[in-house]
């Protein structure tokens, strides 16, 4: 009875110290086998199954993670890139069988060889945390680097404007030169791996809330707008198993208020606002942190419909335009700035008083903002686009043209101007009562879409609706009043030209007093990537300051109109100041020059401007609300 208990006693000695005492996926360690499923059938061990590879790669992936999926392109150049070094790249996708990774495989291209890990064993033996998670093992089994691809997420909704680092490949590089790896370990920007499926809470403490009757009203109300099968949520949550399986990531975004989707932190309430009262919040993480428990099937809701009279909210529109075609989006990349012009053909003007956007795929459709020409520069554009020379290839492709910053010229008021725009979760949309966006003769619409990369080659014909006033002579035509961004220099105010190199929290303002009485409906805020924070006040004569919005973290991606829920009457005289902070530091992740420049104030993406846009009506002529632009040193 004591030579096995002396065995065994010995037993951590005997074997690598990696088996005895490193944590799961420690990096030096050596790796012990373990068992993944084959697509086609049957089980396999890695990393035996490739023994005589020189480096082998495994990277966990998840056909409902959005960042998992715009890896899979990535990593198949990978593979065919190192292939002839004798490095092999697999996929590992947990939580489900070969069956069910079969079938979601074969919507992608993928270059590299795939496995299931229905039983979690890869992923406890190799500790991933998220998914995708790379590792490289060497020659003899060796944990020599894991964590990310690139870095070219920061979050998981949020990409990285500079050119990314290549660490899995600089790994690589090392590894098959055999040389120590520089950086070993990386944290990997995704999605939670999968640990399998809850069970009661800890302490077997009983929930007060359950699914059936406490969350899923609460996914219906807030959630499930986008978060449905084909829609722009990178995954599902119209089941209590979608909810289970990402309940700690939703607890941890509506926690943290980056989910719903939704920047103001102040001002007088807007219409469609996407928030969550922190009592919903609460019964989310009270239910998530008590084990997910079910309930009672009796207590489920009424399946929420989210279709409207023939695929339109508001119901038939007036005037139907589509793209001209198909635009085709590649499957990996920073995401892509289209705009796509859409003529009228119309032969008298018109109000509009309402419109839909209907993204043709909604899985890539980011967001438009959506335009009026009548100058034909958009449709010049489009045209030299089209005769362009192409590369080879090219994966980006279709009617349109590339424009990162509204729609890539300069305008004037009356010959070009703004008809709203969509973001996901918004249906139809109706303007004011007695208002309307004035829609010239013979004009274009054009359309900036914002397209977000999934991971597979897509296509999109997106079209908008346009509802046009019975009366239009009774209706106001909304205006512009411009609050322009000026650079605070010392005391006084002077045009905003630069923001220097290094400047983290460099201040930016800008005053506009309108000269006529006027009812505001909304605000538009606007900046660049450098953009992190931004006030827009208003203060009438003699009155105090009104704030109109606040957003105490900018982010570029998610900028739009916000409609007052009920009109602001202003008199003449009326200040309207906006006060913006960038940071044109090394620290700021958005920054798209790494090391930090001197950024000047411009059209271009990596340039820099302010702006707040309040639509307005007022009973005086012309397309602008009469306003005056103030420094502290004078009028300019």
């Amino acid at each position: 009875m004591l030579r096995p208990l002396v065995t065994f006693a010995l037993l951590p000695f005997l074997l690598p110290s990696s088996f005895a005492a490193e944590a799961p996926g420690a990096v030096g360690s050596v790796v012990r086998p373990f068992a993944v499923r084959q697509l086609e059938g049957g089980t396999v061990e890695l990393p035996t199954h490739h023994k005589d590879a020189k480096a082998l790669v495994v990277v966990f992936l998840s056909f409902d993670c959005p960042v998992a999926k715009s890896y899979l392109a990535p990593l198949g150049e990978i593979a065919r890139a190192y292939a002839d070094k004798g490095v092999v790249v697999v996929g590992v996708v947990a939580d489900e069988g070969p069956a069910s990774v079969k079938k979601q495989a074969a919507k992608f291209d993928v270059a590299f060889p795939l496995y299931a890990d229905p039983e979690l064993k890869a992923i406890r033996e190799l500790g991933a945390k998220n998914v995708p998670e790379a590792f490289v093992l060497d020659a003899k089994g060796a944990l020599c680097y894991r964590g990310r691809v690139d870095d070219r997420w920061i979050s998981p909704g949020k990409s990285n404007p500079r050119i990314p680092v290549p660490d899995l490949r600089n790994a690589l590089d090392e590894v098959l030169a055999g040389k120590p790896v520089t950086l070993s370990q990386t944290q990997a920007v995704g999605c939670p791996a999968p640990r399998g499926e809850r069970r009661a809470a800890p302490g077997g403490v009983a929930s007060k809330y359950t699914y059936h009757r406490d969350v899923l009203p609460i996914l219906q109300a807030r959630c499930q707008e986008c978060h449905r099968p084909g829609e722009v949520g990178p995954f599902s949550l119209l089941t209590y198993k979608d909810a289970l399986r990402w309940a700690d990531l939703m607890v941890e975004y509506v926690a943290t208020h980056q989910m719903p989707p939704w920047k103001p932190t102040a001002g007088p309430g807007y219409r469609n606002e996407r928030t969550m009262p922190q009592r919903e919040i609460d019964i989310l993480t009270a239910w998530a942190e008590a084990g997910c428990p079910e309930g009672d099937a009796k207590d489920v809701p009424a399946t929420k419909s989210f279709d409207g009279t023939d695929g339109w909210t508001l119901g038939k529109p007036d005037l139907v335009l589509e793209m001209t075609d198909d635009f085709h989006l590649a499957p990996s990349g920073p995401d892509h700035f289209r705009v796509m012009v859409l003529p009228t053909g119309l032969t008298e003007d018109k109000m509009i008083t309402a419109y839909e956007v209907k993204p043709g795929n909604p899985r890539i459709v980011h967001h438009t903002i959506n335009y009026f020409d009548t100058t034909g520069k958009a449709r010049q554009l489009e045209q030299a686009e089209a005769k362009r020379p192409k590369e080879p290839g090219e994966p980006d492709r279709g009617p349109g043209y590339t424009s990162a910053m509204g729609i890539g010229f300069l305008s004037f008021p009356g010959t070009t101007g703004g008809l709203g725009g969509w973001t996901p979760g918004q249906r139809g949309f109706t303007l004011p009562a007695g208002t309307g966006y004035y829609l010239p003769k013979g004009a274009d619409v054009v359309i900036q879409m914002h397209y977000h990369r999934n991971g597979r080659v897509e296509k999109d014909r997106t079209k908008i609706g346009l509802y046009f006033g019975k009366n239009p002579d009774s209706l106001k035509r909304l205006k512009l009043v411009v609050v322009p961004g000026l650079v605070a220099k010392g005391e006084t105010l002077e045009p905003f030209r630069t923001i220097p190199a290094g400047n983290a929290n460099y201040l930016v303002r800008g005053r506009s007093i309108v000269q006529e009485d006027c009812t505001i409906y909304s605000i538009l805020p606007h900046m660049h990537m450098l953009g992190k924070s931004v006030r827009v006040t208003m203060t009438p004569p003699g009155g105090k300051p009104i704030t109109l919005v606040n957003i105490e973290e900018w982010d570029y991606n998610w900028q739009e109109s916000y409609f007052f829920q009920e009109p602001i009457e202003v008199k003449a005289g009326t200040q309207f100041d906006i006060t913006a902070v960038f940071d044109n530091s090394a620290a700021n992740p958005n920054n798209p020059f790494a090391p930090p420049r001197l950024v000047k104030k411009g059209e271009q993406t990596t340039d820099e401007m302010l702006f707040g846009f309040i639509r307005a009506t007022s009973s005086g002529p012309g397309f602008m609300v009469k306003t005056q632009y103030v420094t502290e040193a004078g009028d300019y």
